[in-house]
């Protein structure tokens, strides 16, 4: 049964001020944001742990929701309380410990131009369980990615820095390509020919026990975990290089890559377009990173509480 289908008879999901029904959270097919991907989201972890269920940074997740609304001229009409209270309210009926949350907003249904007019803004929120986004044996083992042949969206022709949904169907062709081709995932170059990011994670390279990772201006979305992970590796003595180019051909000869992200977490890369990386399996810096990451949001310790917000 999938995660879905599991949450199909007594689920809900909260949506434009109330909660309904998981199977009557509908939108009319003639919706704004459906035929021009005019909506912004959020993929946010809520986490069992020792101290209970705790959405992890999920202020910062609101605050880049309502800063990715700025270049659409979209207006969520619900302010942060009520967002919280409402997500906070959804894990509990929903019976959640721990889950991934998905708030979103688009432009609805009134007209069809390109220009949004007078569409409403829906907002929804739903939250359900999943696991390791790449599979439980990625995070220990590692993936193999190949380098796609579809590139990043420049800055200049759509905000990068907003996560919109429109942009994701760049993601889904580079995803797509790689798993047609044997490929768990791929990593996408930018209009100049550098790294950028994965699909839906940050990227992260690792060399001579310093660590490496695509400043902002190269065309990535400005990651929470990517972030976090930065934070986290400061803390513990290495040195980050965060507004860096990467070349293609360095990810050939680092010694270790990994990605990151709310789904992705941290996850080692152990393979490039048939190219194993390192010795061909989880590296010690991202074992490390890993680990401190998952202590983290699983409150091993008491370090960074400021980034939980507790059910």
């Amino acid at each position: 049964m999938s995660a879905f289908e599991a949450m199909e008879d007594d689920g809900v999901i909260w949506q434009n001020g109330e909660f309904v029904d998981w199977r009557d959270a509908t939108t009319h097919v003639l919706s704004h944001g459906l035929h021009y991907g005019s909506g912004v989201f959020e993929g946010v972890r809520a986490y069992d742990t020792q101290k209970g269920t705790a959405l992890f940074r999920w202020e910062e997740h609101l605050d880049r929701l309502y800063e990715s609304t700025k270049p659409y001229d979209m207006d969520i009409e619900h302010d942060r309380e009520e967002l919280t209270e409402a997500t906070l309210e959804l894990l509990d009926r929903n019976e959640l410990e721990s889950a991934y949350i998905r708030p979103i907003a688009f432009y609805g249904y009134d007209s069809l131009g390109v220009s949004p007019k007078d569409c409403p803004t829906d907002v929804a929120i739903a939250a359900w369980e999943w696991g390791a986004y790449l599979g439980e044996e990625a995070l220990k083992n590692g993936i193999d990615v190949m380098v796609s042949s579809w590139r990043k969206h420049a800055s200049s022709q759509i905000p990068t820095n907003a996560k919109t949904t429109g942009l994701y169907v760049n993601s889904m062709l580079a995803g797509e390509e790689a798993r047609r081709n044997g490929f768990v995932e791929a990593i996408v170059l930018n209009k100049e020919g550098n790294v950028a990011e994965g699909p839906g994670e940050n990227i992260f390279l690792v060399r001579d026990d310093e660590i490496f990772t695509p400043g902002l201006s190269e065309s990535i979305l400005d990651g929470i975990t990517r972030e976090t992970v930065i934070t986290l590796a400061e803390e513990r003595g290495y040195t980050v290089h965060d507004n860096v180019s990467i070349s293609r051909g360095e990810l050939h000869t680092a010694d270790e890559l990994f990605f990151t992200g709310s789904a992705a977490e941290v996850t080692p890369i152990k393979q490039v377009d048939n190219v194993t990386i390192g010795s061909g399996t989880r590296g010690p810096v991202t074992e490390e990173l890993q680990t401190a990451f998952f202590d983290l949001v699983e409150r091993k310790t008491d370090d960074h509480d400021e980034w939980f917000t507790y059910v």
